[in-house]
C-alpha cells in the first residue's frame, strides 16, 4: 500500500509522516507540484534519513542521488515527454521507477520500464472536488494486457471500497484524500491496511 503527499504543505506533516512509516507503510510518494528546489530540499531533509529508502520522488528528480533516494514517479506529461533511452538510463543508474496514466490503453502500452502505474481515479476523488472517472474503470481493466507492471488503484480510495478494488484486478492501492483529507489519518491508514494485508 501506498501513500502520497498532500500537494500543499499542512500541519504536522512531517510527524504523520513518521508515524505512517512506524505504522508498517512502504513506500510514500513526495508530491508536491508547487515546490521550489529549495522547498523539496527542506522537505526531504526533515524527514529520517533511514527513511529515505521509502521515498518516491515526483518532481525535482535531480534531488534523489543527493538524499540516497532511488525510486522516482512520471506524471503522465512528463513521461510522455522522455524517450524510451532516457528511462533506460534511469533503471540502469538503480532507480526504481513509477508512472501514473489514467487510460487502461495507456497502462498497457507501458514500457517495461516500469515496476507499476497508478491508474485513476477509479472513485469521486476525496481530495479534488468533481474529479471522477468518465468511465467505468472496473469494466475498463478487463482489457488489461501488460501484467509485469503492476496496476495501482488511486482516486477515492478508502477502507470501504479497497476489498472491491482488489477483487477487480487491481494489485494495489494508494490512499491520498482518505489520509490527508479526513480526521485520524493514522487510524485510516491502518483501517485500510488491514484489509490490503487480508488478500
Amino acid at each position: 500500500m501506498i501513500v502520497i503527499t498532500n500537494p500543499i504543505p499542512i500541519a504536522n506533516e512531517i510527524s504523520t509522516i513518521h508515524s505512517l512509516f512506524e505504522n508498517g507503510l512502504e513506500l510514500l510518494h513526495v508530491r508536491k507540484p508547487n515546490f521550489s528546489v529549495e522547498d523539496m530540499i527542506t522537505f526531504i531533509t526533515e524527514i529520517k534519513s533511514d527513511l529515505r529508502k521509502q521515498l518516491v520522488l515526483h518532481s525535482h528528480h535531480q534531488l534523489a542521488s543527493v538524499f540516497g533516494i532511488n525510486r522516482i514517479h512520471f506524471s503522465e506529461s512528463e513521461r510522455k515527454k522522455k524517450d524510451k533511452l532516457t528511462l533506460e538510463t534511469y533503471k540502469t543508474k538503480g532507480f526504481h521507477l513509477s508512472a501514473s496514466v489514467h487510460s487502461i490503453e495507456d497502462f498497457n502500452a507501458l514500457e517495461n520500464i516500469f515496476e507499476y502505474a497508478f491508474l485513476s481515479p477509479v472513485f469521486p476523488s476525496i481530495s479534488k472536488e468533481n474529479y471522477s472517472s468518465k468511465i467505468n474503470l472496473f469494466e475498463a481493466i478487463k482489457n488489461r494486457t501488460d501484467f509485469k507492471t503492476k496496476l495501482i488503484a488511486l482516486g477515492g480510495i478508502e477502507s470501504k471500497n479497497i476489498k472491491q478494488t482488489l477483487e477487480n484486478g487491481f494489485d494495489d492501492v494508494a490512499l491520498l484524500g482518505t489520509i490527508w483529507n479526513q480526521n485520524n489519518p493514522i487510524e485510516n491508514f491502518k483501517s485500510c491496511q488491514q484489509i490490503v494485508h487480508s488478500f
